[in-house]
């Protein structure tokens, strides 16, 4: 995988559109989390630094290709700037005579953002038209927005083919991460896999059978395939559709070498609130009025002793249902021995998606990880070994 990036290149007085991910969390109009703006200000910095008109697009929300007040990047603009510690000049729109009157009025090292891209219907729809006319403010493009590298927009695949197109430092930190995490990892290699449904799942489970040695898989997921091999999994969550499925991937993993790993305990509950009363139990033995809600302590004590013997680790889903204590003792348990052996030097550990993002930081571990993805739709599209159509767009 070769992608150009923004060694050597000159961006001195000229005009850069860089395509951020500015959709950033917002409850009752205030923003509640700045992860997404602070990972983006070292490329902003640099190119800033470096004598550049740094020229900001991204999109929010889902406007439908309307303009929606709610959903201008205005605020977004004024986070940038508390970020950045400078000024940042906004345009009321992204296209057109006042985008190009912004654009004009920018200083060298100066930094703008555009009003976001959905609100025309050309963004979505990769409208040629609509490409140009934001190409038409630049004369580089830099891609930094890998979180939005899965769909072929306008700003993220139809601008690149116009301009002289780069990954900025956030782009080129993630495809580096995951390159090395999968494409490319130290083995043996180890994947944790959980979430809710093996149906929205299947095609990343069935990439990564030929690609790790150790799969893990966790969550309501784990209750498909216990369920498949007829263990009775009480009132659990679970697709008795899928059954068939979890059988064939049990038995594709014998082909490819891979082993997998299921619950060998469970934390159940009569009612799926915070701190029920719950029992520990072997897998066989969940009651018939019960449902799995967490792995137990002998499942996490037996995925915490693999560890040493691991060189890569990807992670994608909880363990339980998190976010109801106390079915989060799991994952927050394997995530601080996860952060202990990544500390060592012994394990790289990658991880991403929504969930798996908020289980990290609730288990204090987010910063201890080698490298965490906060993609989400990309992150698992790359794991099901897709092409991104934002990344293919910046390869040599």
């Amino acid at each position: 995988m070769t992608f150009r990036n923004l060694d050597n290149v000159d961006v001195a007085g000229r005009r850069v559109l860089l395509r951020a991910d500015l959709n950033v969390p917002v409850r009752d109009g205030k923003i509640t989390d700045l992860t997404r703006i602070e990972r983006l200000s070292p490329t902003i910095r640099e190119l800033a630094a470096k004598g550049a008109k740094v020229i900001v697009c991204s999109h929010f929300d889902r406007p439908k290709g309307k303009r929606v007040p709610e959903m201008s990047l205005r605020p977004m603009a004024e986070a940038l700037a508390h970020v950045l510690g400078s000024p940042v000049a906004f345009a009321d729109d992204c296209i057109g005579e006042p985008a190009a009157r912004a654009v004009a009025a920018l200083a060298d090292g100066g930094v703008l953002v555009l009003e976001n891209t959905r609100f025309y219907p050309g963004e979505e729809n990769n409208d040629p038209a609509f490409a140009a006319e934001l190409a038409k403010l630049a004369d580089i493009f830099v891609n930094d927005a890998f979180s939005a590298a899965h769909r072929a927009h306008a700003s993220t695949e139809g601008v690149a083919r116009l301009l002289p197109a780069y990954a900025g430092r956030l782009m080129q930190a993630e495809l580096e991460a995951l390159h090395a995490a999968l494409d490319n990892p130290a083995r043996p290699v180890a994947a944790i896999v959980g979430g809710a449904k093996v149906s929205t799942k299947l095609e990343l489970l069935g990439n990564l059978l030929a690609r790790v040695d150790l799969l893990v898989i966790g969550g309501a997921m784990a209750n498909t395939f216990l369920a498949a091999q007829g263990i009775d999994v009480g009132k659990s969550l679970q697709e008795a559709e899928m059954h068939g499925m979890a059988r064939d991937i049990l038995a594709r993993a014998k082909t490819t070498n891979c082993t997998i790993v299921l619950p060998v305990d469970a934390v159940v509950a009569r009612e799926f609130k915070p701190n029920p009363p719950t029992e520990t139990v072997p897998i066989a033995a969940v009651p018939a009025d019960a449902m799995i809600l967490d792995v137990g302590p002998a499942t996490v004590a037996a995925l915490i002793a693999r560890l040493p013997s691991l060189k890569t680790l990807v992670w994608n889903g909880p363990l339980g249902a998190f976010e109801t204590p106390p079915f989060d003792a799991a994952t927050t348990a394997l995530a601080r021995a996860v952060a202990d052996a990544t500390d060592t030097g012994a394990l790289r550990s990658v991880a991403g998606g929504g969930d798996t993002v908020s289980a990290l930081r609730h288990a204090g571990a987010i910063d201890r990880m080698t490298y965490v993805s906060t993609a989400g739709g990309a992150f698992l599209e790359w794991l099901e070994g897709k092409t991104l159509p934002g990344v293919a767009a910046l390869e040599v």
